[in-house]
């Protein structure tokens, strides 16, 4: 099916629901570094590490061979995970 470009993906005339024609997910802008926020900047930031983070976390740290604390924050835990992920992990 071939969406009109004066239609959202529902089908309604843009506008319709309010779209602003904003959008968010894969755009050209998803790999511009300035729209990420330093994770020491994050209102959660403080706040203990997800499962999921926790997870993903071990997983990295054992491919490269690292022990890391378990009572990391959010924001420290997604430094490490970023750091790990770029060494080629």
């Amino acid at each position: 099916m071939t969406q009109n470009p004066d239609e959202n993906i529902a089908g309604e005339p843009l506008g319709a629901r309010g779209d602003t024609g904003e959008t968010i997910g894969a755009t050209s802008d998803a790999q511009n570094p300035n729209l990420e926020k330093d994770p020491e900047e994050w209102v959660s930031g403080n706040d203990p590490m997800t499962e999921s983070q926790k997870s993903y976390l071990d997983t990295l740290a054992k491919r490269a061979g690292e022990e890391l604390p378990a009572n990391l924050t959010k924001a420290e835990a997604s430094e490490h995970i970023d750091r790990l992920r770029g060494s080629g992990s």
